[in-house]
Order: structure tokens, then sequence, then C-alpha cells
């Protein structure tokens, strides 16, 4: 028996949507904007789920890698946004570990706050920083399945050292979410929420 190749691509539209952007960030709302921007126009251009991340250099503020869920279109569930950009960034680095002495300390921005999933990849990715933009309970309140995180999720990051802030651009997020579902998006793999 053989087994498929995988590679991981980005929708087409992101690199010349990323061009137009800019690669520089100075503000937290700033870096989320882009995030949030990410998310929306990956529903809009119907080539995943509606969230957006990001990874960026925490001195610079400059983007080092884009990512969207892409979830559906590759058949993959561990393509969460996230997933992608943490990915792509030690692609880009040439490092599986974004925490290397030899590397710029780098935050993770995501427009949801991470599943468990991408809750357990943020320690293992090396990002010193998470910052959030819609809440847990506003993806589940959809009907994403978030899994079981602890409930001090933010306080066991913090203890390794991982700063996490909270809320940034929250309502405009949220208002990402609640769109998507208006519009009927799929609600994929919502078993226990």
């Amino acid at each position: 028996m053989s087994y498929p190749d995988f590679t991981l691509r980005l929708p087409e539209w992101v690199a010349p949507f990323i061009a137009e952007q800019g690669q520089f960030y100075p503000t937290a709302e700033a870096r989320m904007r882009l995030v949030i921007k990410l998310a929306q126009k990956n529903v809009a251009m119907q080539t995943g789920g509606p969230f957006g991340a990001a990874i960026f250099n925490m001195e610079t503020h400059q983007l080092i890698a884009p990512g969207v869920n892409l979830v559906v279109p590759q058949n993959c569930a561990i393509l969460h946004a996230e997933m992608v950009a943490i990915t792509i960034a030690q692609q880009i680095l040439g490092s599986f570990d974004l925490g290397a002495a030899h590397l710029p300390d780098c935050e993770l921005v995501a427009s949801t706050e991470p599943c468990a999933m991408c809750f357990g990849a943020v320690p293992w990715s090396g990002a010193k920083r998470l910052v959030c933009g819609a809440r847990d309970e506003d993806a589940r309140a959809i009907g994403f399945d978030e899994g079981p995180k602890l409930p001090n999720w933010q306080e066991t990051l913090q203890a390794r050292g991982i700063e996490v802030w909270r809320d940034v651009c929250h309502e405009e997020a949220a208002a990402v979410l609640q769109q998507y579902a208006a519009t009927s998006g799929l609600i994929y793999n919502g078993r226990g929420s």
C-alpha cells in the first residue's frame, strides 16, 4: 500500500493580499486586524473557516507567516489557522522551534482563542506571546467544538513564560464568527461543544 504525499498550501489569494497589506504592524490592534481580515477573506473566498492567525517578530512587529483555517478544503482536521501559521513560520525560519536562541522572539496572533489542539501547540511552537481576539465562548456559541481545554489555560501558558493577551479587537473578531454563522457557514466536527 502506498500513502499520499501531503503538502500544506495557503490559498492563492493570500500572497497578493499580504503584499497589499504590508509587512509591519506596530500595535497589537494592527496585528489583530490583519488576522481578522485574513479570517474574513478566507470565508469570502470560500477557502476555509472563519479563523485567521499569524506569527510576528516581537521586536520589529514584522509579519513572519500568515495562517488561515484550511480544515475542510484540505481534508485535514489539524489545519487550524494557528497550526498553519506556526508551520509556515517554522519553514520560513528553518526551525521546528520558534523559540530557538538564534531566532527573534515570536508572537502568535489569533482571531479567536485557541481550541484544545492549538492550545497544546503554543508552548511546543516556541512562541513567546499569544494574542487573541474573539473568545472561546464566541466560537462555541456558533457551534464549533473547541475541545476540553483547561479552565486556567492562560495561567498554564504564563507559567511557561508565554504572555497571553486577550480581547484585542474582541468585537471585530467575534463579528467574523457571527457573520459566518449567519451565512450558514459549515460548522465541522461539532460533536462536543
